[in-house]
């Protein structure tokens, strides 16, 4: 009886942990993607489509989606160096590894870390391409707390898409 008890507890936070996740989309912009929290909430949004998310606190998880024109035929690896050169300026900055990554659209991640204020942060950018477009998912944090929300990041770039038109 007990098991049978356990099973029927154990459904019902799963069922309540999906029932979080909620679709982004926005007229002004051409993509969307799900947010598989709540505790994900929009701060920005402009008609450049440029949108940005925090998780609970700015320092905690910073989403900002960022597009650019790149020929499809510029391999990622240029592209990922360009911004890599910026961000080499920062404070602490350590590269990370370059990753492929397959969600609806084709991309690589890319990993590096940083110091502000005297803490830890790590960087982790999603490079995903749609044609002629880059799209840059560029989430920032304190390091243990992009460590907890790493499957969310994945998440929300795995279901990452460009609407037709």
């Amino acid at each position: 009886m007990k098991l049978k008890q356990a099973l029927i507890i154990i459904i019902a936070l799963a069922g309540s942990a999906f029932a979080q996740v909620s679709n982004f989309s926005d007229p002004s912009v051409e993509y969307s993607f799900e947010i598989p929290d709540a505790k994900w909430k929009q701060v920005k949004s402009s008609a450049s489509g440029n949108v940005e998310f925090v998780y609970v606190d700015r320092n905690d998880g910073h989403l900002e989606v960022r597009k650019m024109a790149s020929p499809r035929t510029t391999p990622m690896a240029d592209v990922i160096k360009d911004q890599e050169d910026k961000l080499q300026f920062m404070p602490g900055y350590v590269t990370g590894k370059q990753e492929n990554f397959r969600g609806r659209l084709l991309g690589s991640v890319f990993n590096f870390e940083f110091v502000r204020s005297g803490r830890p942060f790590s960087g982790r950018y999603y490079f995903l391409r749609s044609g002629d477009t880059i799209y840059i998912l560029r989430f920032t944090g304190f390091q243990d707390s992009m460590r907890s929300i790493r499957p969310q990041t994945d998440s929300i770039a795995r279901t990452f898409g460009v609407r037709p038109g």
